[in-house]
């Protein structure tokens, strides 16, 4: 017991602030971009700014497509309430209550207004996954026996598999086929990669443009989950209400980019080849684009001997 209530936290969990499978990814594409930047100064002329222009704009868009995978804000939503926090005790405390979900499960966020009150400090980040493998109603289950605030355990119920909301199956497979349609295009931006250096600078917008397609795939895959009715979350006397958060909103505009820029190629390829080329630095000699004979330089030598 501790303070005549069962079950506590005798030790308070520390929010979390950045998932580490986020980190590494930014890490992975920043030395990626450091390591590109160091030999930039080698490349002469205009063709350093395309060539900056071009690797970046890729890295960028290979960066997100990776990275919205393991952020947990595809639809967030926030409420300040006063509500009890211990199970079985009358005391009210004022805190802020944030709802964060991603592909692969629901983060659940209770901060105090202040932080600390009740002599407590009030600030948790809980995970709840329900990626395939993730048994969601064990980590319910966990947080239970440890003792996990009211607001907490009451906002994860929601989600849960015998919740009456009934949308865990719908955002537990939506979450699914958004990831699989967000690695397809991670493929296909490779390939693109690929063929821009072969180079084949037309079928590499087609698959610039085959990379907005799945990414937004991905984004119509997520959105089925607003076909069912979500339950009203109740904290207090307030509704904690979600919508579509950052990582929603980037993958929007990565996927409007990438048609963006495989439209451009496609049309510059029909409408100015030359300035295609000048772009991604594969200008030709006059001689070998009409295929001419260049100046042949013979020994005098063979010529005295008449041969």
């Amino acid at each position: 017991l501790f303070d005549g209530v069962y079950p506590f936290y005798p030790q308070q969990r520390k929010a979390a602030v950045f998932d580490i499978s986020t980190i590494i990814v930014i890490v992975v594409f920043l030395t990626l971009a450091c390591s590109f930047l160091l030999i930039i100064p080698g490349i002469r002329g205009r063709a350093r700014l395309y060539w900056t222009l071009r690797v970046l704009l890729s890295l960028f868009v290979g960066m997100v497509i990776v990275l919205v995978q393991f952020t947990g804000d595809w639809e967030t939503g926030w409420v300040q309430a006063n509500t009890s926090y211990k199970s079985f005790s009358p005391v009210q405390v004022n805190v802020d209550v944030g709802l964060h979900i991603g592909l692969a499960g629901v983060n659940v966020t209770l901060r105090g207004n202040p932080v600390t009150q009740i002599n407590e400090t009030i600030n948790y980040n809980e995970h709840f996954p329900w990626s395939f493998g993730a048994d969601y109603e064990h980590s319910y289950s966990q947080g239970l026996q440890k003792g996990l605030p009211s607001p907490i355990l009451y906002v994860a119920e929601k989600f849960s598999r015998q919740s009456p909301c009934a949308v865990h199956r719908q955002y537990r497979i939506a979450g699914h086929y958004a990831s699989a349609m967000l690695w397809v295009a991670f493929c296909t931006w490779i390939i693109s990669n690929i063929l821009f250096s072969m180079p084949v600078l037309v079928y590499g917008g087609y698959m610039f443009l085959l990379t907005g397609a799945f990414v937004i795939f991905s984004l119509l895959s997520f959105s089925t989950v607003r076909n069912s009715p979500m339950c009203q979350i109740q904290i207090g006397t307030s509704t904690l209400h979600v919508a579509y958060g950052g990582s929603f909103w980037l993958v929007l505009a990565i996927g409007l980019l990438c048609f963006v820029v495989g439209i451009t190629i496609v049309a510059m390829h029909h409408l100015n080849l030359d300035l295609l080329k000048t772009f991604f630095d594969l200008r030709e000699d006059k001689a070998e684009e009409y295929q001419e004979m260049p100046g042949v330089f013979i020994n005098p030598h063979f010529i005295n001997k008449g041969l």
